[in-house]
């Protein structure tokens, strides 16, 4: 179980690592296309919100509480069952989806109103904006069907990830990177508005993700015909333990949203500085947090359902995976936050810097990374211990936490309106952290896990490798002004040059404080 742990959980970060080095060419091809301006601001406007949707709705709190239930029919060893299951959840799960998608669509501007209340504010009033209200009210009516599309997607996912296919779910957002790039580079030119085209390859990367998953489930013998079950006992605790997880789970993003409304009232480039700076902070926490978390759930779900055949085993076997998931943040999130915190002006310049993105918006975007940054672990482990409480079927605790931590987010952007944007990722960091350590707590009381001593002795080490790292790069890092002044090819020189060189000196000093192989598998 070890080494099959082990090996998802890279062959997670592998795909995932392809799927975020497309998106940040992405992210500088839409740089490079509209900057952090007017339109910027409106198009990741657009793309936010079925985003947030996206992962509070289909991949949060349904995979949460969904993969926990099958693995309760998969156990039965009855295929039929699960197949069975499996169609009531995709026909109950599709028709809500639907009817939601089908009315942000027709009623967008009632959306844009809500999460731009700035710019609708605006627009009631002739002010300058006002053409962002209209321009984001026609985008969402594009965007919004990727909602539709990801959720089958997830769905699709979280079945092939019990059965050890890990590799589909985590190439899949390949296609939207693709899909994205090509309408950026081709569709675009021929377009007035070139955000418009941005849109409609959101849209199309949804339907590639949708297509792409029907062989694989038709190969394992689950794809089956969506059938509409709402009173069935599955579907209906599914529901049961998803409405809590809504909140649970999905936290950060419902945080992340409020600091989009909330920029909507700042400067124009505030939510793009802010988008610009969270991407660069999602490459490490989907590389790392995401892929641990997606590969240790079904594993969790399987001790807790065998703890009626073994309840002390599996007792323990559930505590050495969550303290596996753990040491891995701990392995690769410290080093992670060291190396973003001394590198994040250069990362910047280097990925978006050219067309209409400048020094000033790279100035800009560095603050709110800094801020974002400060809570890196938090957000990583938020995904570990979360899962701790929805493997076994427990949605009220995390929603409990989740509300206190939200609320706390909205005091923390009250007392950091003196800073601006950079202050809404600064109270995001801080509600993030709260929110860990909440669940953490939650755990121990319930003594279903604990950080163990070996693990401290393990993160000392590793907090030891990783400031020695960070102090080489600090020693070594260019001016941001030396690095304005380089070529494009000397500034790729240079990141990659000191990327590899933390990562060589990170890896070598871990071994020489006695790091070896065993500290990554389950017991150690």
């Amino acid at each position: 179980m070890s080494k099959r742990l082990l090996k998802s959980g890279i062959i997670v970060s592998g795909m995932t690592l392809v799927s975020r080095v497309l998106g940040l060419v992405r992210d500088v091809v839409i740089a490079h296309l509209i900057g952090a301006g007017a339109a910027a601001d409106v198009f990741l406007f657009a793309n936010r919100i079925p985003n947030f949707l996206r992962r509070l709705f289909a991949e949060g709190a349904f995979s949460q509480a969904f993969v926990p239930v099958l693995a309760e029919y998969q156990k039965s060893g009855d295929l039929s069952k699960t197949r069975e299951f499996i169609g009531k959840v995709s026909g109950t799960l599709g028709g809500l989806v639907s009817i939601v998608t089908l009315l942000a669509m027709v009623g967008s501007p009632v959306v844009a109103a809500i999460f731009g209340m700035g710019w609708f504010t605006d627009w009631l009033n002739d002010g300058p904006d006002a053409h962002k209200f209209e321009q984001a009210s026609l985008l969402l009516k594009i965007t919004f069907p990727y909602l539709w599309f990801v959720t089958f997607v997830a769905l699709s996912g979280a079945i092939l990830n019990t059965i050890g296919k890990f590799g589909v779910m985590s190439f899949s957002p390949v296609l939207l990177n693709i899909a994205m790039i090509a309408t950026a580079l081709f569709l675009a030119p021929r377009l007035d508005n070139p955000d418009l085209a941005l849109a409609i390859g959101i849209f199309l990367g949804g339907l590639l993700q949708f297509l792409f998953q029907i062989p694989f489930l038709k190969k394992a013998g689950l794809l089956v015909k969506p059938k509409w079950a709402w009173h069935d006992e599955g579907v209906a605790k599914i529901r049961r333990l998803m409405i809590p997880a809504l909140f649970g789970v999905s936290v950060s993003q419902i945080n992340l949203l409020l600091d989009t409304v909330i920029a909507s009232f700042l400067m124009t480039g505030s939510i793009s500085w802010l988008y610009y700076s969270d991407r660069l902070l999602e490459f490490p926490l989907g590389l790392f947090g995401i892929a641990i978390s997606t590969v240790i759930l079904p594993t969790l779900a399987r001790h807790h359902v065998n703890r009626e055949d073994n309840s002390s085993q599996s007792a323990v076997d559930f505590r050495n995976t969550m303290d596996w998931g753990v040491r891995m943040i701990l392995l690769l999130g410290v080093p992670a936050a060291i190396g973003i915190a001394v590198l994040a002006q250069p990362m910047l310049l280097v990925l978006f810097m050219r067309g209409s993105f400048t020094l000033t918006d790279v100035h800009a975007a560095s603050y709110s990374l800094w801020a974002f940054n400060a809570g890196l672990l938090s957000f990583m482990l938020i995904k570990i211990l979360a899962n701790g409480y929805y493997a076994r079927q427990d949605t009220k605790t995390p929603v409990k936490i989740g509300i206190i931590a939200m609320v706390s987010n909205m005091g923390f952007n009250v007392l950091a309106i003196p800073f601006s944007y950079v202050g809404l990722a600064i109270a995001s960091a801080m509600s993030a952290t709260l929110n860990a350590y909440l669940l953490y707590r939650g755990l121990a009381k319930a003594d279903v896990y604990h950080f163990s001593r070996k693990s401290a002795v393990f993160f000392l080490k590793v907090l030891g490798a990783a400031l020695a790292m960070g102090g080489l790069l600090w020693y070594n890092c260019p001016s941001i002004e030396e690095w304005a002044a380089m070529t494009f090819l000397m500034r790729i020189y240079w990141l990659a040059w000191l990327i590899g060189l933390a990562a060589v000196v990170y890896l070598g000093v871990l071994v020489l404080l006695g790091v070896r192989k065993h500290h990554l598998l389950t017991k150690h």
